[in-house]
């Protein structure tokens, strides 16, 4: 299979790549970046933890990871106007896991980004809105979380 795009010549910027380091206790990361994601303006309707799951199921023995499903009903419903395929991609993601103990890496990709990359999402003005609005809700949620990262250092 070829990709139509090729992942290395894209600048993580493209997709909305962010990540921080919090050095805390797994489960204080997750309702720190919980808390952190409700005050910019996301709901959290679905969370759940890959490595309990696959340490029951499978016997994985995987460090700690979670995934809390942000959603701004408000946004999602704008994008589904533009594009029903959108809702494969729901709902976007904040990744917690455990580097190690006391230090939790988070991670988000715009998935509103990566559906333009791969033409699920037009390429007009009410989608340029909506990477906008998008980019600008993550980005109160990680100057967030960038700060607690800094006070961490200090």
């Amino acid at each position: 299979m070829t990709l139509p795009i090729d992942p290395a010549t894209i600048d993580p910027d493209e997709y909305g790549e962010k990540q921080v380091v919090l050095e805390m206790d797994h489960e204080e990361a997750i309702e720190h970046v919980r808390e952190v994601c409700t005050d910019a303006g996301f709901g959290i309707p679905v969370e759940f933890s890959p490595s309990e799951l696959l340490n029951e199921k499978v016997d994985a023995d995987r460090d700690p990871y979670y995934v809390l499903g942000a959603c701004n009903p408000a946004v999602a419903n704008k994008a589904l106007e533009q594009s029903l395929q959108i809702g494969g991609l729901f709902p976007c993601n904040m990744v917690i896991w455990e580097e190690a103990p006391g230090r939790q890496r988070v991670y988000h990709v715009s998935i509103m980004r990566i559906a333009r990359l791969l033409g699920m999402a037009p390429d007009n003005d009410a989608w340029d809105e909506i990477l906008e609005e998008t980019g600008e809700l993550t980005e109160q949620a990680f100057t967030k979380l960038e700060a607690a990262e800094a006070a961490q250092t200090d």
